[in-house]
Formats: structure tokens, C-alpha cells, sequence
């Protein structure tokens, strides 16, 4: 076998094209830039917020590495996942245990110039790795704990973006936890549009521990709670720190009915979320809701501080 095939093996396992995730460290630093008012827009805080984004892409990759490596028994239960090249190729645990220390150093040492809360946001992202896909804890094998810890992923990535360009502020506990919960979201619905492929509970089981607990009425009921707090807490951040949001609200719950219904797809696009580019429709929608977002972000709205005030209108 040449070095080059060895190379491009180890090389498919730390998934580059799941790269695009990392985009969600973006808008933590865009929310840093609209609420800590000594920041105003300029070229060294888009050069760090970009910076935390390419950070986070190695310290991702480590993670896949052991996440392919260690789950290779059971991925060979999955339709799509048994053809991974950790399953029907094998890889060593010794290179893998190399790949995986290189990829975090790198990734490590790309945060370092950004400060000690987004190095130790970089360093948490990998913990969150270990507990999520390692013996004995493996949180990926308990019902409800696998969704909400692996989406914890997203929190640490919001943070990182504000820490980059805000390493001095904490950002609002509403909006992490809503942003949190989002995350929560798209994982459970993720979880339910591959339990409905398999379309075989045994079989499901085998492939994830924690599908042995489930059913497709769990699942999508779990997802349905996570919708709801994810607004309830992202509705308690607008209205204490921007008002003009709440107009974004109702479109946010089209996106999460949106997403839904895209999950009861034949082999849907939400099993693998680095490939929804493909649901021109989703896509449309999310950049409309993005341009709104921004919008409202930074342009002031007076009449709507009323709706902070309680009034009662006479019966006449």
C-alpha cells in the first residue's frame, strides 16, 4: 500500500468537508461586536474572529479521528456509515492517537494568540470529545444525554467567537443556553431521520446504544421541547438586550418547522448537516432569515420598547 493511500486514509477520518460547521463560531462574535459597546467593527476583529473559526477546525478534526476510530464496530450496523473507511479498512489506533494529538496541538497553538478563554474554550471542545466518545463515560450511549452533550459543541463554538473579539466580557447566560438548545434541536432531529431510515429498532440499536431507548415518537417529541426552550431562552435575550430581535422570532419558528419536515425525507439531509447546502429551499430561507437577523441587530426600533411597558387598554 503506498504512503499516499495511508496519508488519504487517516486524512478521510478527520473529515475536512464537516469543516463548515465551525461557521457557528461566527456568530458569537458577531453578537460580542453588537453588545459590548467599546467594540466597533474592524479588520482585527474579523482577522480574529476568522481566526477562532480556522482554530476550531483542527481541534473538530480531532475529535472525528477518535469518534471514526472507536465507533467502527457499531458503524458497521449503519446503512451509509458501514462504508466510512475506519470500517472497511481499518485504521491503527497508534496513528490515530498520533493524528489525534497533532490535530489538537495545532489547534491549540492557532488559539493561543486569541487569549486564555478561547484556548480553554479550544480545550473544553476537546474534553467534550473524550466524554462524548470514550470508555468508560461515553455520553453518546445514553438516551437524551447523547443530543444535549454532543450539541453542547455548539455553545463552546458561540463562545469561541465572542471570546475572540470580547475576551474580557461574559456572554449572556439566555443566549448561550439558547443557542444551546438550538443546537439540541438539530441533533435530536438528526437522531430521529436516521432512526427512521433504519426503519429497524434491533438494528438501530446495534449501531447506537442509545437508539435501544428510543422510538421515532421520543425522538421527535424531545426535539419538539428543545424548539420550544431554544425560543423561550433566545426570547429572554432579545428582550433584555435587543429588542428589535423579537421580530425575528416568528420567522425562527418557521426555520425549526422548516427543518422538520425536511427530516421525513428519504435518506434527508439532515443526518449529515454539512451536506443541507443541497436543500436550496432551507438554504434560501436561512440566508433571508440571516439578512433579517443582522438587520435587527443593529439597526434601533424606539417604538418597540412599548412592549416592555405593561399596559392595559380600557374595554369600551
Amino acid at each position: 500500500m503506498s504512503t499516499a493511500t495511508v496519508v488519504r486514509r487517516y486524512e478521510r477520518i478527520a473529515r475536512p468537508d464537516h469543516w463548515i460547521k465551525n461557521l457557528f463560531v461566527l456568530p458569537g462574535a458577531v453578537f460580542a461586536l453588537a453588545l459590548v459597546e467599546p467594540l466597533a467593527l474592524s479588520w482585527s476583529v474579523v482577522g480574529k474572529a476568522l481566526l477562532a473559526a480556522v482554530a476550531t477546525c483542527p481541534v473538530a478534526s480531532a475529535n472525528y479521528v477518535i469518534n471514526e476510530w472507536l465507533d467502527a464496530a457499531t458503524d458497521k450496523y449503519h446503512p451509509v456509515k458501514r462504508y466510512r473507511v475506519a470500517v472497511t479498512e481499518g485504521v491503527r489506533g497508534r496513528y490515530v492517537l498520533e493524528e489525534y494529538a497533532v490535530l489538537a496541538l495545532v489547534g491549540l497553538a492557532l488559539s493561543w494568540p486569541l487569549g486564555w478563554a478561547v484556548l480553554a474554550s479550544e480545550a473544553f471542545l476537546l474534553v467534550m470529545g473524550v466524554l462524548y466518545n470514550v470508555r468508560p463515560i461515553r455520553l453518546k450511549d445514553l438516551p437524551f444525554v447523547d443530543v444535549l452533550s454532543e450539541s453542547i459543541n455548539n455553545l463552546i463554538r458561540l463562545g469561541i467567537g465572542w471570546f475572540a473579539v470580547a475576551g474580557h466580557w461574559l456572554p449572556p447566560a439566555s443566549l448561550m443556553i439558547g443557542y444551546w438548545m438550538g443546537g439540541a434541536f438539530l441533533m435530536g432531529v438528526k437522531r430521529f431521520a436516521e432512526y427512521r431510515m433504519i426503519h429497524d429498532p434491533e438494528l438501530a440499536g446495534k449501531y447506537r446504544l442509545s437508539f435501544r431507548h428510543y422510538s421515532m415518537r421520543s425522538l421527535l417529541t424531545s426535539s419538539g421541547l428543545y424548539a420550544l426552550l431554544s425560543v423561550f431562552f433566545t426570547g429572554v435575550f432579545l428582550l433584555k438586550y435587543r429588542i428589535e430581535l423579537i421580530l425575528f422570532v416568528p420567522f425562527l419558528c418557521g426555520l425549526f418547522a422548516y427543518y422538520i419536515a425536511i427530516a421525513f425525507k428519504d435518506d434527508s439531509a439532515v443526518q449529515k448537516p454539512e451536506k443541507l447546502y443541497r436543500e436550496r429551499g432551507l438554504m434560501g430561507y436561512s440566508f433571508g432569515l440571516a439578512v433579517l437577523f443582522f438587520v435587527l441587530l443593529f439597526v434601533r426600533m424606539p417604538w418597540l420598547d412599548n412592549l416592555l411597558n405593561p399596559t392595559l387598554l380600557p374595554l369600551r
